[in-house]
C-alpha cells in the first residue's frame, strides 16, 4: 500500500516483482488522459505556499478520485499536470475510451463544484485543461543506474500533453483526439485538424457534447 501510493499501481507491481533495473519496459495501448492547470505558476507567485499545496490537493482529488473511479491509472504528476491511463488489454478499445470520458466528464463536475466552494471563501477559481488519445506507449524504468523513475514515453504521450495546449486558445475544458473519436460510443462535436507542436501531422479534435 505504501509504494502503490507513490508509484501507483502497475509500478509498485513492478517494484515489487524485483524490476530494479534499467531496461526496455513493455508497450501498452491505453487511453491516455493529460490534464493541467491553467496560470498555475502566476498563481503560485502569488499566493502563499499553503494555499499552492491545498489548491494542488483538492485539483489532484478531483482528476485522480475520477480516474480511478473508472478504472483508469495515475501514473505521473508532473508539477501541476497528471498523466493517467486505461489500458485496453483484452477488452474493446471502446470500453476504455467511454471510461476515460467518463472520468474527464466527472472531473469537470468535480472542479465545478470545487470553483463554487473556493468562490464562497473568496479564493480564485482553478481553471484547468484535459486532453484524451489512444495510443501505444512505452512504459517502464528510465534514468540512471543508481536513481531510476518508472515513467511512459512515446509519441502517444507527447500528443496527448501537446493536445491540452490546445485547451486555452480554443477555449474549452477538454479535448479529444480523432483517434478516440474513431472508437468511443459517446457523441462529439469536431473542430478540425490542429498543428500541434512537435508532431509531424496536423491531429483532428473534438471535444464532447456537454
Amino acid at each position: 500500500p505504501i509504494l502503490e501510493a507513490y508509484l501507483g499501481r502497475r509500478s509498485a507491481a513492478q517494484v515489487l516483482g524485483g524490476k530494479l533495473r534499467r531496461e526496455t519496459g513493455e508497450t501498452i495501448r491505453a487511453v491516455l488522459l493529460y490534464g493541467d492547470l491553467r496560470g498555475f505558476t502566476e498563481f503560485s507567485e502569488t499566493m502563499a505556499p499553503e494555499a499552492v499545496a491545498a489548491a494542488l490537493g483538492a485539483w489532484f482529488d478531483r482528476i485522480a478520485g475520477a480516474v480511478h473511479a473508472f478504472g483508469g491509472e495515475v501514473l505521473k504528476f508532473i508539477g501541476d499536470g497528471v498523466l493517467a491511463i486505461f489500458p485496453i488489454g483484452d477488452r474493446p478499445a471502446s470500453a476504455a475510451c467511454d471510461a476515460a470520458l467518463s472520468a474527464a466528464a466527472a472531473a469537470r463536475a468535480g472542479m465545478a463544484h470545487l470553483d463554487q466552494a473556493r468562490a464562497r471563501q473568496g479564493l480564485p477559481a482553478l481553471p484547468f485543461g484535459m486532453a484524451l488519445h489512444l495510443g501505444e506507449m512505452l512504459w517502464g524504468n528510465i534514468g540512471t543506474a543508481d536513481r531510476l523513475d518508472f515513467t511512459a514515453i512515446g509519441p502517444a504521450v507527447n500528443l496527448v500533453s501537446r493536445l491540452e495546449g490546445l485547451c486555452r486558445p480554443l477555449g474549452l475544458s477538454l479535448l479529444v483526439s480523432g483517434a478516440i473519436a474513431a472508437e468511443t460510443t459517446a457523441r462529439l462535436i469536431p473542430l478540425g485538424d490542429h498543428a500541434l507542436r512537435g508532431i509531424a501531422a496536423p491531429c483532428a479534435v473534438f471535444t464532447p457534447e456537454d
